[in-house]
């Protein structure tokens, strides 16, 4: 007991005591609204369940069910054993309804708090197809603010570079750099465009993990494509404990079932802030 004791005095005098960790889950689900079933949206409540924060990307925006799809979501998830809230954005401004797309958030409210109403930033709207939608949170009995800024890029072919260049100038424009950016980027983290802001300290959560399903495995059994889901973590202000992929397909036999459901799979990352 003395020796716990002691380890916890030696660790805050040296600033290293771990703080309150929170895990952050980031997920296009490909067309997210009216044409996904209860078995489906069971498949995402089981996932999302186990995280505090939840950016969704690609919620169907010409229809009103794309929204009323995170409402169900949200109420699925409140069954689940805990209080969840939910923001999802207007649609982005986008060049036509046909790429336009809203944005959600969804949190349990025992670990997460929500500062202010989150946004569409609309900066960045005439340089993006779907302008990134920003929330700002705290934990739960912490004051510490963070903000998460929530994306879908432009196409591959498309040069989303074009887009996520404007990402270097956050810490700046938001004063602080407690930032985690979360999406599908339609790049890997090794294209030139993240260099600014690996220059000002940040780093991708996951290091060439492909995020995207294939049609159809090969004959090796694989069923995995580009890497180009993951979470931008400023790490001077928070430190990564784990990250990873939830492969909810598992096998071959279920790869189109959970086609179904997305193309993409989720990405996470548990973080802590950093105590200086």
């Amino acid at each position: 007991m003395r020796k716990s004791l002691l380890l916890v005095v030696v660790l805050l005098l040296a600033g290293q005591l771990p703080g309150q960790s929170f895990k952050l889950l980031s997920w296009n689900i490909q067309n997210l609204g009216g044409s996904k079933n209860e078995q489906e949206l069971a498949v995402m409540v089981d996932i999302m369940a186990n995280y505090d924060l939840v950016a969704v990307q690609e919620v169907v925006a010409k229809d009103p069910r794309g929204a009323q799809a995170v409402a169900r979501l949200a109420d699925a998830l409140n069954r689940s054993g805990s209080h969840w809230d939910y923001r999802v954005s207007e649609p982005t401004r986008s060049p036509s309804s046909y790429i336009s797309e809203r944005y959600a958030f969804l949190w349990k409210t025992s670990s997460i708090e929500l500062v202010g109403r989150p946004f569409l930033d609309s900066e960045l709207a005439e340089v993006c197809y779907r302008e990134p939608y920003i929330g700002r949170f705290r934990l739960k009995g912490d004051s510490s603010l963070f903000y998460v800024i929530n994306f879908h890029s432009r196409r591959y072919d498309e040069q989303p570079e074009e887009e996520i260049r404007h990402f270097y100038a956050y810490p700046q424009r938001l004063g602080t750099t407690a930032l985690l950016i979360a999406g599908d980027f339609n790049l890997d983290e090794s294209h030139p465009v993240w260099e600014p802001l690996y220059q000002q300290g940040f780093a991708p959560a996951l290091q060439q993990l492909p995020t995207t399903f294939k049609r159809a495995c090969e004959l090796n059994g694989g069923y995995f494509n580009h890497p180009i889901d993951n979470i931008y973590v400023h790490t001077g202000s928070f430190q990564l404990l784990q990250a990873g992929r939830i492969d909810f397909a598992g096998s071959c036999e279920q790869l189109s079932f959970a086609r179904m459901i997305s193309d993409h799979v989720p990405v996470f990352s548990e973080l802590c802030f950093r105590r200086n």
